[in-house]
């Protein structure tokens, strides 16, 4: 018995990979981060009509929550910025809107122009639950203009072409129909949007073949009109809502042109650059030196996912601007983890999306970082699984990995941290250990390390002016461990394989 537990423990021993030190480099800050999100659609719609308030509240703590349990666990992930979309009117349409009955929405704009302020119940219970929670920030998004405005009457494009599905005089109404919404939200219910993005990947052509959702796209042209109007009437209402532009579909988009022509394509310089005098956004009221874009298509092969970010960044600070991450889930692309098709529980999506994150973070230097729908179903876009019955009537939710895997960044890493450089003894590997560093506002440091290997990891962390000891918080597979709290280290410490440890200071 002796010699086998002598030779168990040799085994392990050898298992262990050679220590890397990683340093934070307390000199040489980065980016500001503004928030973690994700975002209401489509479930949010049902599950806030749900009868039972058990399961609603239940979703809502794992979600927005930044308390503890008695034992120190957290409750939720502290998401710190929550994504509102703000319906077109598919669902009052039922079948004639040629969308599928899970991804229609409600439009507060009536008919008869008057404005109905119960729409949207369910995705509004979510919201004021946000706020509850201490949600900062709010964004609006919109997929399609209002059914009335659109130029075939729907909220899908219906294989249009690549054009604007809008009106040509209903730019302005548009445009009101934003400030609308944004006053009557915040009268009716107490939340004040932050920022609201009148276009959603409109440089995307997989959308716009066939009805599958709302969505349109467009020219950089019928943008640029179109967030200019937006910021006349929100100058004219004295409203404080920044306007974004223009949730890319793929960052190839904004670099360049992908899978469409110039009209849609070269984003960056054709809204930033004061030459493009019919598409130059810089000087209109309500718009930040912002560019907007989803990380969908662009992490593999896993070599290319740092080169176009790196690139990204570059550009973006050559025009003097700043990058928000706003959507991703997997794709068919994402071979690696099998795909899209079937919900995972288990960190192998969770360690995937983590890495995405890193690379976003660190090589691209996204200011804000956000997943797509904040619960789904059977496919991997949703941060917790629901159950559902009756056409979504009533279900259950559980939680996952790749929930907890995100809140390991957002639960400790709060609006107006800093990012610092860290540097390694190893090279880099997207395969082994990664690490990211960030010190809040109130002056605490805080490391999110990735062991994307199967192997335990020997890990040394300290800061370039010292050490710290670290309260270390931890997502793996081993049950319980969902943002558990493991000990506390000077820094150094063994990584297990297969999972995400936050160091608190």
């Amino acid at each position: 018995m002796k010699r086998y537990f002598f030779m168990s423990v040799l085994a392990a021993a050898s298992s262990v990979c050679q220590a890397t030190d990683f340093t934070i480099q307390t000199s040489s800050p980065r980016q500001t981060i503004r928030h973690f999100g994700a975002s209401d659609a489509w479930s949010m719609q049902f599950i806030g009509l749900w009868e039972n308030e058990a399961e609603q509240q239940k979703i809502a703590d794992w979600l927005f929550s930044t308390e503890n349990d008695a034992q120190g666990k957290p409750l939720g992930i502290g998401l710190s910025v929550w994504r509102f979309n703000l319906g077109a009117g598919s669902e009052e349409q039922g079948k004639e809107s040629q969308i599928q009955p899970g991804t229609r929405t409600e439009c507060f704009l009536t008919k008869d122009g008057t404005y109905d302020w119960t729409k949207q119940k369910g995705q509004r219970k979510f919201l004021k639950m946000a706020k509850e929670r201490g949600v900062p920030h709010f964004l609006a998004f919109l997929n399609s203009a209002p059914v009335y405005f659109t130029k075939n009457g729907l909220a899908t494009n219906t294989g249009r072409g690549g054009t604007i599905n809008l009106k040509d005089d209903c730019y302005d109404d548009f445009a009101r129909f934003m400030a609308t919404t944004m006053k009557g939200i915040e009268e009716h219910d107490g939340i004040h949007f932050d920022y609201i993005c009148p276009v959603n990947e409109p440089d995307g052509h997989w959308n716009w073949l066939g009805p599958k959702q709302e969505g349109s796209p467009a020219t950089n042209r019928e943008i640029a009109r179109l967030v200019r109007e937006v910021g006349k009437v929100f100058k004219k209402k004295k409203l404080t809502t920044q306007i974004l532009v223009d949730e890319s579909s793929d960052l190839r988009c904004l670099l360049a042109t992908h899978e469409t022509n110039w009209e849609r394509g070269y984003q960056i310089r054709t809204f930033f650059t004061k030459d493009s005098t019919k598409t130059y956004l810089g000087n209109v009221p309500n718009v930040p030196k912002l560019m907007l874009g989803h990380s969908y298509w662009t992490n593999t092969p896993v070599p290319y996912m740092r080169e176009i970010r790196e690139q990204l960044r570059d550009t973006i600070a050559k025009y003097g601007l700043k990058f928000w991450q706003t959507e991703l889930c997997i794709m068919g692309n994402d071979e690696e983890i099998g795909g899209g098709g079937g919900y995972d529980f288990t960190m192998k999506t969770a360690l995937y999306v983590a890495r995405v994150i890193h690379h976003d973070l660190v090589f691209a230097d996204a200011e804000s970082w956000s997943w797509w729908r904040s619960v789904g179903e059977d496919y991997k876009d949703g941060l917790i699984r629901v159950y559902t019955s009756d056409r979504m009537k009533s279900g259950y939710a559980v939680d996952s990995r790749l929930m907890w895997a995100l809140g390991n960044y957002s639960r400790f890493v709060r609006p107006g941290a800093v990012r610092y450089d860290v540097s390694s003894s190893a090279d880099f590997d997207p395969y082994g250990v990664m690490c990211s560093a960030y010190r809040n506002a109130d002056g605490r440091w805080v490391a999110v390390v990735i062991n994307y290997s199967d192997r335990l990891q020997d890990f040394n962390l300290r800061l370039s002016d010292g050490r710290k000891q670290w309260q270390m918080y931890r997502t793996s597979d081993v049950s319980g461990e969902t943002l558990k709290p493991v000990g506390s280290t000077d820094g150094h410490t063994t990584l297990p394989p297969r999972s995400i440890t936050t160091f608190v200071e």
